[in-house]
This record gives C-alpha cells, structure tokens and sequence, in this order.
C-alpha cells in the first residue's frame, strides 16, 4: 500500500490531490486548445471545490494563478491572465525598518512624552495649564494600569518635570486625581443593560407579566 506521505508533497494542499494530477495530466497534453480546454475545465472544479473565492472580484484570476503554480509553471496555455512570476513566489520579503526610539519610561509610552513635547511649544496661558493638567492625570492613570497598589503624587509630578525637561509644571492648586478614583475607573468593565431591553432578554416583560397574572390568579 503506497500512503501519502510517500508521494510528492502538494502545492497547494486545499486542492487535493486528485486535482493536482489533473493538473499534471494537462501538462502533458500536446495539442494546445485541448490543453486550454482542460486547464478551463480543472479551473470551473477549483471554483466549486472553493466557493468562497468567489466573494472576490478577481477570483478567476486567484485560480489561474494557482493552477500555474500547482502546474511548477509549466503549464503553457491561452489564458486571460498572465502567468504570476516564479521569482517572485520565491523571492524573500524585504526588512521591515523599526524606529529604534528609547522610550524614558515604558509605562507611559511614547505618544505621552511626543505630546509632552508638544505641550511645551505652548504659550503660557488657560490652554497650556489645562493640558499639563490632563497630561499629569494620564501619566497616573498609566502608571496606576501596571502597577495596582498605590502611587505618590509627588513620583508623577516628577517624572513630568523629567519627560519635559522641567518646563512643564502644574499651578500650585492644582491635584491629582484620587488613586482611588482611577482605579475604580480602571475596574468599572461591569454588565450594564443595553437601553430599552428588560432584564431576562427581549421577552423579560413577557415573563414579568406572566408572574404578574399567577399572583392575581393565586
């Protein structure tokens, strides 16, 4: 008994073997239109093997392509499509370039420190004090996100100074948001009733009337 794993590895193995020698046995057609009369036959069984493909515009096209690489690009027929390249199957994807930034502090990320940095291009002024305000808040909340217990002021109010070089600092009246307030904020992921639904679905007022009738009858 021969077992599959002793016969060559498929291409494209969602096709299945069966078809993939179908493939083969076009390949070795010699007259030309009979081979493209083939080649259009195996393409209408892919479309039903995979009936999905269809969902996209160029889907004749996907089909065409794969025939060629089941084929290893030797199928030569008279297609609508040009045959994809074979170099490029094969050839590695490019590096992709990463930013080697040194983020300060990880817990508050980069974005934090680019609008830091921005906020210090501010004119003094209402605008400028009321977002180093939300900058110092944030810097908590993000903090307060990886470390659970507790955070002194004095640790955020700080690292601002730090982050902004000392140019940015909050007025003198100014205080933070309650630990205790941004962790509750943090936990609040609780069920809530969607709007206009009772509770126990779309028919929970039917089973309320219905209880409703048994304590009258009772």
């Amino acid at each position: 008994m021969e077992y599959n794993t002793q016969r060559d590895k498929l291409v494209i193995a969602e096709y299945g073997r069966n078809l993939h020698q179908m493939v083969y046995d076009c390949c070795e057609i010699e007259d030309r239109e009979k081979r493209t009369r083939t080649a259009e036959f195996i393409i209408n069984v892919m479309a039903q093997m995979n009936p999905k493909v269809k969902e996209s515009g160029d889907y004749r096209q996907k089909l065409w392509d794969h025939l060629h690489i089941m084929s290893d690009f030797k199928l030569d027929v008279d297609s609508s499509y040009p045959p994809p390249s074979k170099e490029i199957l094969t050839a590695r994807p490019k590096q992709l370039s990463y930013q080697h930034k040194k983020i300060r502090y990880r817990h508050y990320g980069k974005n934090i420190e680019n609008i830091i940095e921005k906020a210090v291009s501010f004119e003094d002024g209402p605008e400028k004090d009321a977002l180093v305000r939300t900058i110092a808040n944030h810097l908590k909340k993000s903090y307060l996100s990886w470390n659970r217990s507790s955070v002194d002021d004095e640790v955020i109010l700080k690292n601002l100074a730090e982050l902004s070089k000392n140019q940015l600092k909050p007025a003198d009246e100014f205080r933070l948001s309650h630990t205790n307030e941004i962790l509750a904020r943090n936990k609040k992921k609780k069920f809530t009733k969607p709007p206009n639904v009772p509770f126990g679905g779309p028919n929970g007022n039917q089973s309320h009337n219905y209880h409703k009738q048994r304590k009258k009858s009772g």
